[in-house]
């Protein structure tokens, strides 16, 4: 058995105003249960929650221990700017002119911490392939059930764009293949051979092998509660498992990204078909669709708009130059193992 980290926790002076700031640098909320001039105050945020702690003792010197910061949607001097302007203070500059580099700043109270390049930059910076992750599982699902919940109430049973299967049973097959991709991450030694041994069957002739149906009787809202659990199920699966897992795809042997890009291309493209036959509109975002593309479709055409190449790479799309694929498959390899086999 191991331990786990609970909170990471803060000694301070007004544990609510600086939990408060912290809230907003990590865009994380504080704990309905803290009050202002509480003696603690939880910062929840993902991974591991931040506890500040009142105590008597101002800070003296350097902290022994500190916070580096990752911006996850601008980049590093944005982000300085920014958590300046919430009211911490510059301690040191060790940006260099080649764009690495990270800048100390102190909270409030002087604790230190430093803001580093986020991980689209430091791919630029290293002209290396940016990963998908957990969180893109979690955006593309959300957004997906976003799109999804505005649909029209009569048109579930109509089929999904040029899929035989209707509306309702894609977005079930979706969430089957979502927990499908996560289940196969579960197991302490995953199988190399073959899938976790569930049992799939169609709910009608013609219909898609699932372990996971929706309860009709739930209606739109419970058939989408489904598919973003089945999501969540593949981020948490994502996240916490080590990335020299492997475990058996059709597709390839693969690892956790490998698991998180799958879901992904199967969200985006079903959530496609899906819009089809719903008349709704959906474009997901191009660096999302470039980030699977690179992971799952390495030998697709570089540049042109990257969701057009998605569609085009699973059979969906013509693309200028290129013949319409009739059939496709992506590569679900470790990035490693793909360009060994390529190498002979």
């Amino acid at each position: 058995m191991s331990s786990h980290v609970r909170h990471i926790t803060i000694d301070c002076s007004d544990a609510y105003g600086l939990g408060a700031f912290w809230a907003q640098v990590l865009d994380a909320p504080l704990s309905d249960e803290d009050s202002p001039g509480d003696p603690e105050a939880l910062v929840e945020a993902p991974g591991a929650a931040i506890l500040f702690v009142r105590v008597e003792d101002p800070k003296q010197t350097k902290n022994r221990v500190h916070l580096d910061i990752q911006p996850q949607d601008r980049s590093r001097d944005e982000e300085v700017e920014r958590l300046l302007a919430l009211g911490a203070t510059l301690v040191g500059d060790h940006r260099r002119p080649n764009g690495r580099g990270w800048v100390t700043l102190a909270d409030p109270e002087g604790n230190e911490f430093c803001v580093e390049c986020g991980a689209a930059e430091r791919a630029a910076l290293s002209g290396t392939r940016l990963p998908v992750t957990a969180d893109d599982v979690t955006s593309a699902v959300r957004l997906a059930v976003d799109a999804l919940a505005g649909a029209p109430a009569d048109r579930w049973d109509t089929p999904a764009g040029s899929l035989t299967w209707t509306c309702w049973e894609t977005v079930e097959h979706l969430s089957d293949d979502l927990f499908a991709y996560a289940a196969q991450l579960g197991p302490r030694t995953p199988p190399l051979d073959h899938d976790v041994p569930y049992r799939w069957a169609p709910d009608r002739e013609g219909g898609p092998h699932n372990a996971v149906f929706a309860d009709r009787t739930a209606g739109t809202a419970g058939l989408l509660a489904t598919l973003e659990a089945s999501g969540a199920l593949l981020a948490s699966m994502a996240r916490t498992t080590p990335p020299g897992v492997r475990s058996y795809h059709g597709y390839g042997i693969s690892d956790p990204e490998g698991f998180a890009a799958m879901g992904v291309v199967e969200t985006l493209v079903h959530t496609h078909d899906l819009a089809e036959g719903l008349g709704l509109d959906w474009s997901p975002s191009p660096a999302l669709c470039d980030r699977v593309l690179a992971r799952l479709f390495p030998d697709a055409p570089a540049g042109g708009d990257r969701w057009t190449v998605l569609l085009w790479a699973t059979g969906r799309a013509e693309l200028p130059g290129h013949p319409r694929r009739t059939s496709w498959r992506w590569d679900g390899r470790p990035p490693a193992d793909q360009t060994a086999s390529s190498a002979g």
